[in-house]
């Protein structure tokens, strides 16, 4: 893989988040492993330069459980990211999380089905590099959670530290059985994009961050609560929307230039 050093730090933009850049260059990118949800925009915030994709398309036509997140991700390591952020909607599953809260998540379940979620499906990419398996056991990185977390706090947004999200196929919601079944493992927020988005960042040698902006409570969470629609979803994201921009501008600018993050990295590919 050839490597741009266009850009060191990715955003991914979730459902509600089609734009976060301004004054950028629009860039295709083509990868081994087809299509890219969108164009990357490339700008500047601080220190950093900053690619931004939406990874639902711009005008949200393409569902969760068809998102190229191979293509996605390598992208964003061809244009140089070190580390990638993935804000996105979720349901909660516990009380104490409220719609309107952010959960800086530090572990994942996968509840998906039949997605590509390796870069070693195809070696050849890796130009004879073996097989080789990273461990999920820490995915998301531990020095990006820290600064997230104290940002949130700085800007008074109500922010958990730490949480396990579960991640299920879509585009369906998760029904009253499902949900109650999640809540009573213990596990905080529901989402349908998380993996395998985070883990093959990890595999590319690049730092993920999961930052779960919370829109419901899941159906079966709280029983007279009306159950989740792709509507409230949307409403309760747009009008969060401005204090996730502002989070994250914010913890772009606390990001040290250098990328001498201590995150457990199970790979050493040479790119």
């Amino acid at each position: 893989m050839q490597v741009l050093h266009q850009a060191d730090i990715g955003v991914f933009g979730g459902s509600g988040f089609y734009n976060f850049l301004s004054d950028v260059k629009e860039e295709q990118i083509y990868t081994p492993y087809g299509a890219t949800s969108d164009s990357v925009f490339i700008g500047t915030i601080g220190e950093h330069r900053v690619a931004f994709m939406p990874r639902h398309r711009r005008d949200h036509s393409i569902p969760p459980h068809q998102v190229n997140y191979r293509a996605n991700v390598w992208a964003m390591k061809h244009l140089g990211c070190t580390r990638v952020i993935s804000p996105c909607a979720a349901g909660s599953l516990q009380k104490e999380i409220k719609p309107g809260d952010f959960v800086i998540c530090d572990q994942f379940v996968d509840w998906t089905d039949d997605r590509k979620n390796t870069f070693f499906e195809n070696v050849s990419v890796f130009e004879g590099i073996s097989v080789q398996h990273p461990s999920p056991a820490e995915t998301y990185c531990p020095q990006l959670r820290k600064l997230a977390v104290a940002t949130a706090r700085e800007l008074d947004i109500p922010v958990h530290d730490g949480g396990t999200v579960i991640v299920i196929n879509g585009p369906r919601f998760s029904t009253k059985a499902e949900s109650a079944f999640f809540t009573r493992q213990g596990w905080h927020v529901i989402n349908m994009t998380a993996f395998p988005e985070a883990y093959l960042v990890k595999e590319l040698n690049m730092c993920p961050l999961n930052i779960s902006l919370i829109t419901d409570y899941d159906a079966g969470l709280v029983g007279d609560m009306p159950p989740v629609s792709h509507e409230t979803v949307l409403k309760v994201f747009n009008s969060n929307i401005e204090k996730l921009k502002d989070m994250l501008f914010r913890l772009i600018e606390k990001i040290p230039a250098q990328h001498d993050c201590l995150c457990e990295q199970s790979t050493k590919l040479n790119f």
